[in-house]
């Protein structure tokens, strides 16, 4: 797995983090390019608003998926960074990092679509349409409303669905789920809003 990087030179501690995990990188320079990278890592460091800039750049130009490492102090900036598919708290630990990164690795196409009603997912392109219609979803509502089309019917909790959609212990809490569900309403419409079912003092249906 080779993995993007930036800053170039980054800290000790990251750079340590990625060669216990036995990750391979190459840094991102200003006009990034390469298409052999199969997920890229930015660490905020000292110039956070300069390292989402970049990253943005990387996800709409290249179209991959990117984890930001960050600490708890700027965990706020990623309130409007929809376009980040994951991120870690640092100091990372190498296992969490090889396990997020793992999971970010862009899958290659099988064109394999899942629908509901009138709203097609494909699971190759991580492309989603409503009545043909293009829904523009980041990768962790992607991959939510993904689980709940295939698990229709039943109530989940907000923890099982950390557990089931995110894969470990989400940083953010229980209210993570809350806003990527008011996110996805907003995103299908009002007409599609009520697919997803809130139990009260449970968790969410769809269906």
């Amino acid at each position: 797995m080779l993995v993007a990087i930036h800053p170039p030179e980054p800290s000790s501690a990251l750079t340590e983090a990625l060669l216990l995990a036995g990750i391979e990188t190459i840094p991102v320079a200003e006009q990034p390019q390469a298409d052999d990278w199969a997920v890229a890592v930015f660490e905020l460091a000292d110039e956070p608003a300069a390292g989402l800039r970049m990253a943005r750049r990387m996800v709409e130009d290249l179209g991959i998926h990117v984890l930001v490492v960050l600490d708890r102090s700027q965990a706020g900036l990623l309130k409007d960074a929809g376009f980040v598919a994951d991120f870690a708290i640092g100091p990372p630990d190498p296992i969490e990092l090889k396990m997020r990164l793992t999971r970010l690795v862009r899958v290659e196409p099988t064109g394999e679509v899942v629908q509901f009603k009138d709203l097609e997912l494909n699971t190759a392109t991580y492309q989603a349409t409503v009545t043909g219609k293009p829904v523009d979803l980041t990768y962790m509502e992607y991959e939510l409303l993904r689980f709940f089309i295939g698990n229709q019917g039943r109530v989940w909790s907000r923890e099982q669905l950390l557990s089931k959609v995110w894969g470990y212990d989400y940083f953010g809490g229980a209210r993570t789920v809350d806003v990527h569900v008011r996110r996805l309403r907003s995103k299908l419409g009002e007409e599609r809003a009520s697919w997803i079912t809130t139990v009260r003092s449970v968790g969410y249906r769809f269906g």
